[in-house]
Order: structure tokens, then sequence, then C-alpha cells
């Protein structure tokens, strides 16, 4: 006598089989992944920003009880944070003082310039030469995105798009060295570049050049890029002048 509920099983799980096994199943196209992201890299970005957009302005004391209590963190994540940004150069610690929101004189702005800038033309060079279409397809949605980002006018998206761009021309160089002076000196001097586009005038100008250094990269013209680079970096010390 047929087992009658074994055969309906069987049955039921080859035709299971050939819906998950179809040619015909719909493609899910380019999906992100779910990023987790830690406490320590959620408080570190809510800090960062605070000190970036000038919450927290040059010179202030961090106070970690009052600023834990605001991002509703204890004061073991918040020490965390402050550790990472004095090692991005955000952040010095004052004797009897604290935590104190770093100082940057004009010279030493400067200073970092140059040398970001020497840096980012030997890396243009590179990247046009070195960067995969993988590498040169991400840095062109970057840059597009951020286009979206300033038709908003969101300047603190927007401002962390812009660094993820000088960044991913620094990496696509394939030198790990370089990539590593670079992300240093940016990191020191983020609240003033991010000041640096308050007027509209400015922040047009730089998105301008933005459109260049797409236009060189897409075409992979190494000199163009590195000459609006050197163009854009020696403007930006214009920019951030008043900042400073």
């Amino acid at each position: 006598m047929l087992d009658w509920i074994a055969v309906f099983a069987r049955i039921q799980g080859n035709a299971m089989a050939e819906i998950y096994n179809s040619d015909t199943t719909p493609s899910l196209g380019s999906v992100p992944p779910i990023i987790r992201v830690t406490l320590h890299d959620e408080v570190l970005t809510r800090l960062r920003d605070l000190i970036i957009e000038g919450n927290l302005p040059p010179g202030s004391r961090i106070n970690e009880g009052l600023v834990g209590a605001s991002l509703g963190v204890s004061r073991t994540p918040l020490r965390e944070a402050i550790k990472t940004l004095m090692s991005e150069g955000l952040v010095e610690i004052v004797p009897s003082k604290g935590a104190i929101v770093r100082k940057i004189g004009e010279r030493d702005v400067f200073n970092i310039l140059e040398v970001l800038k020497n840096l980012e033309q030997a890396a243009a060079h590179l990247f046009c030469a070195r960067a995969s279409k993988r590498e040169l397809s991400a840095l062109s949605r970057m840059h597009l995105e951020m286009m979206k980002l300033y038709a908003r006018r969101d300047r603190l998206a927007y401002f962390k798009c812009n660094q993820q761009i000088h960044t991913g021309i620094v990496r696509g160089s394939g030198n790990p060295v370089l990539a590593e002076m670079h992300e240093q000196l940016q990191s020191r001097i983020k609240r003033v570049r991010f000041v640096g586009n308050d007027k509209p005038d400015r922040w047009k100008c730089a998105v301008e050049e933005h459109e260049e250094m797409y236009a060189a990269w897409c075409a992979r013209d190494a000199e163009r890029l590195s000459n609006i680079l050197g163009l854009h970096l020696d403007r930006t010390m214009d920019r951030v002048r008043d900042a400073i």
C-alpha cells in the first residue's frame, strides 16, 4: 500500500527545489550589505561631527558628563572616542583641563595643505595608471552622490563624501604608505576644511573643481587630474583662511 503522505512530501520537495533553482528567479541586483556599527564607531562619528560642525569649537573643553548625557552613553565609550580623535589630531589633552578641541594655526594649515597637495598630485598619477575599473566606477559613483548632496545643500554629508573622494584617489594609487600619510594629515584639518565652504560662492567654486577632477579620472588623464588637484588645494587655503 502506498504511503501517500510520503509521496506528497516528495512531490512538494521537488517542486520547491525547482522554484529555488529556477533561472526565472528575479535578480536582486546590487543589494548593499547590512553594516553593523559598533557603539565605539557611533560615538566616534557623533563626537567628530560635533567638532567639525563647530558645536564643540576649537579650544573648548569636552565635558564628558555633559557630552555623554547628550549622546546617551557612559564615559567609557566616550573616552575611547576621545583617544581616537587625539590620534587624528582633532583633540588634545591639557593638564588640569582634560580633553580640549585642538586649535590649529594658519601656518599649521598651510603646511598640512602643502604636503596634502604633493601627496594627492603623486596619487593622481598612480591612480590613473593603476586603478581598476571597479575602483574607477566606485569613485565616479561617489562623485555623483556628492553632486546630489550639493543640490540638496547638505553640507555635512557633502563634506564627508568629498573627503571620501580624496581618500579614494589616494587609496587607488595602490601605495599604502602614501595612503596612511594622507589619512593622518587629512584628519587634522577636517574642521577647517568643512568651514571653508560656508559661503555659497566658495562652495560652488570647489564643486566646479571636483567636476573637472571627475572628467580627468574618467579619461585617466593623470596630468590633468594632478593639475586640478593642485589648484584645488591651493584654493582651499584661500577658502579656509577666514575660518582659522
